[in-house]
């Protein structure tokens, strides 16, 4: 069959990768792709926030299946265009990515449904923002409501962080997105991120993850898109694993039942702190995660197409998961100032040297070629690079041995990438 797959980044690549080992794929489109993208499947021009020209394409190239990576065209209805159409798309309505387009929202959802989160308030204005700020003191999370990049919260350790965070948000540091804003209690504990195929109201886990958030080594820094991510996650206990698996379980059934019957067939990527208290949600997102889909995905042993055309067609009897035992470590390589301003054009260097290490594959985030058909920076994440081992350490050891082969001007990455976890529990205390 022929399928398009919406988006550019690290995740898609990583998507795109899966998809195209599946012998039932013929030709694999990618909208726009990357540097990456265009060495497993066919780059094209197509503006993926258009459902109109999405659903042309769609026709034109007889496309089978439409997998939408990122969580803007879902947000926007792309899905809910092409479904109506008849096409067989992976992910949710725009109705469902509300789970993650407003913070607001979802919050409301997990009070609805008995989902243990962070306390919190909404506002609309600045100064009551500011007023309630105070009042709780800090340390504190402060969040723009709607989409940000990965970018719009900021977890304020002093008041006055917290009050540079709020009026940041409505003087418009993130767009419409920060005219709205969440303000929740800073919870405390490692974080762990467990997606799940969704469809029919019926949840099914993939292997957990832990992403690194902070820019800098020791977890400093501002919050970025996510530095580095392994799985699967040693210090999460059984006990938790199950709590986090029924709590996506009662997410899936809420969505296919009054009053949000959301037309929800794609991931639901559920973020959680493992407090003292036990798992409680942080977010929930409408897609796959970036970075946690680059670790996920070359440990899953079923075929991907099949198990996003059973999820798209609503067939939730037919979704069959089995997972590697390998264990998967993945490193950012991003650009000088990320997730700041940062400069594009660098010429990439060293990538097919680290591919020739043993269980190594370089995803591309942000690569273009050039003029001169060399491979150059395009974003502030670069290059995901992620190892595969019989253990932790393994895994670990060749992602940073690759990581030194790669190289270009300004190149960033954290070293502490699954630091912790090694060191165990007693890290995060």
């Amino acid at each position: 069959m022929n399928i398009l797959l919406l988006g550019s980044g690290g995740r898609e690549h990583a998507i795109a990768w899966a998809l195209a080992k599946s012998p039932r794929t013929e030709t694999l489109y990618v909208a726009p792709g990357n540097g990456g993208t265009a060495a497993v499947a066919e780059n094209v021009a197509l503006d993926m926030m258009d459902g109109a020209a999405v659903l042309d394409f769609v026709r034109a190239h007889d496309v089978a299946l439409v997998v939408v990576g990122p969580e803007a065209p879902l947000v926007e209805g792309v899905a809910d265009v092409l479904r109506e159409a008849g096409v067989a798309v992976f992910g949710p309505n725009a109705d469902g990515a509300q789970l993650e387009g407003s913070k607001a929202y979802s919050k409301a959802f997990m009070d609805a449904n008995g989902i243990p989160t962070a306390a919190y308030a909404q506002f609309d204005a600045v100064e009551p923002a500011l007023e309630y700020v105070r009042e709780q003191g800090a340390p504190i999370v402060i969040k723009a409501d709607g989409l940000a990049a990965g970018k719009g919260v900021v977890v304020a350790e002093t008041l006055e962080a917290a009050e540079d965070a709020v009026r940041a948000c409505f003087d418009g540091a993130f767009g419409a997105a920060g005219s709205r804003v969440v303000i929740e209690e800073c919870m405390t504990g490692p974080e762990c991120s467990l997606l799940c195929f969704v469809t029919a109201g019926k949840s099914f886990p993939m292997a957990p993850a832990q992403d690194h958030k902070r820019a800098y080594d020791g977890d400093m820094g501002p919050n970025t898109g996510g530095m580095g991510v392994y799985s699967p996650v040693p210090i999460v206990t059984d006990e938790e694993m199950a709590e986090m698996v029924r709590i996506m379980d009662v997410a899936a059934a809420a969505t296919a039942r009054n009053p949000f019957t959301f037309d929800y067939r794609g991931t639901l990527y559920g973020g959680f702190m493992l407090t003292p208290k036990g798992p409680r949600v942080v977010e929930f997102n409408a897609r796959f995660g970036d970075p946690e889909t680059q670790v996920v995905l070359p440990r899953l042993e079923s075929d991907l197409v099949d198990v996003m055309c059973a999820v798209a067609e609503g067939r939730a009897e037919d979704v069959r998961l089995s997972w590697s035992d390998a264990w998967a470590v993945c490193v950012v390589l991003a650009s000088e100032g990320y997730p700041g301003a940062y400069e594009k054009g660098k010429v990439i260097l060293g990538i097919e040297e680290a591919e020739a290490l043993d269980g190594v594959t370089v995803f591309h985030a942000g690569t273009k070629r050039n003029a001169d058909g060399e491979l150059v920076t395009n974003g502030g994440r670069v290059l995901n690079v992620v190892a595969l081992g019989a253990t932790f350490e393994d895994a670990r050891d060749r992602a940073y041995e690759a990581c030194e082969l790669i190289n270009f001007e300004g190149k960033q990455l954290r070293s502490d990438i699954g630091a912790k976890a090694l060191r165990g529990r007693s890290a995060w205390e």
